[in-house]
């Protein structure tokens, strides 16, 4: 249903000059368990598509944000009963503060779009997803947490 590029996971593509496809993906975080499959997708892709050398590359920085996400990801996300991110909090230059109190958002349900939400578990089917239910038309989702 999304594809890498949709995700913003997918970083740039080049041929080098021996015909090397070389691909730039960066996780949605560095421990991310999708990682190796993710990395044997691309290979398997741009072999499928005719070439015969590629290299998979990994880059961590910068991290990965929800912002990346396209507007096609979010409107796929959507339509599939995934409520998409909102805007990733904005930090200042320098050190990741610090808080010990949880970070709560109110996705709008992705079926029915009713703000009236509430979180069931912190998480989801993945780390970074998290499972709510609409108050309104009662259909448990998932949410896309914002990074």
């Amino acid at each position: 249903m999304l594809t890498l590029a949709d995700l913003g996971i997918l970083r740039r593509v080049e041929i080098d000059g021996e015909g090397t496809v070389q691909v730039w993906i960066t996780p949605t975080y560095s421990g991310c368990p999708a990682l190796a499959e993710m990395r044997v997708d691309v290979d398997r892709a741009v072999r499928a598509a005719g070439f015969g050398a590629v290299e998979v590359r990994t880059e961590l920085s910068p991290a990965w944000t929800t912002d990346w996400i396209t507007d096609e990801g979010r409107r796929k996300l959507a339509e599939h009963g995934i409520s998409p991110p909102g805007a990733a909090p904005r930090r200042a230059a320098g050190p990741v503060p610090l808080t010990l109190l949880p970070t709560r958002t109110a996705p709008r349900c992705p079926l029915c779009r009713s703000a009236d939400t509430e979180e069931l578990s912190r998480f989801g089917a993945t780390s970074c997803k998290s499972l709510h239910r609409c108050r309104s038309c009662l259909e448990p989702f998932e949410h896309v947490k914002e990074i």
